[in-house]
């Protein structure tokens, strides 16, 4: 049985890997004015429009973090990085029959405080691919 492909909304977060997050969160601010939504000496995340820039300190993902509604796998973009597909809810079985299709085998979901919920799964060459329902993040 063939099943029809759910769409695609959009792209929530790009990650990129900093050597120093101070001075990367200051370049972002100060040439683009982007909004910072949460940070610390590990990371940065800033408000791009609708979307999410992460900037992580170079080895400082490379280990899950365990929230309480679910686990984020490793993403250190030494080579390999992380991003996010915009997806509606109503989709997210549809995604998982999908993917189980395909053989592609579902590393991580995580249901977030603000009602969101992200599936994890990589992609062949080991990048973390996320498909995101709005709630995630403040401004998704």
């Amino acid at each position: 049985m063939i099943h029809p492909i759910p769409q695609v909304q959009g792209i929530v977060e790009t990650c990129i890997n900093v050597s120093n997050v101070g001075r990367a969160r200051d370049f972002y601010e100060s040439v683009f004015g982007l909004g910072v939504l949460v940070g610390d000496d590990r990371f940065c995340a800033f408000r791009v429009g609708k979307d999410v820039l992460l900037l992580f300190l170079r080895g400082a993902s490379d280990k899950p973090v365990a929230l309480p509604g679910g686990s984020i796998p490793p993403h250190e973009t030494a080579g390999a990085g992380h991003f996010a597909f915009a997806v509606s809810p109503e989709t997210l079985s549809a995604w998982r029959t999908r993917l189980r299709d395909r053989g592609i085998e579902i590393e991580s979901e995580v249901r977030w405080e603000r009602s969101g919920f992200s599936i994890y799964f990589r992609d062949p060459d080991n990048n973390l691919v996320e498909l995101a329902t709005p709630g995630i993040w403040a401004n998704y």
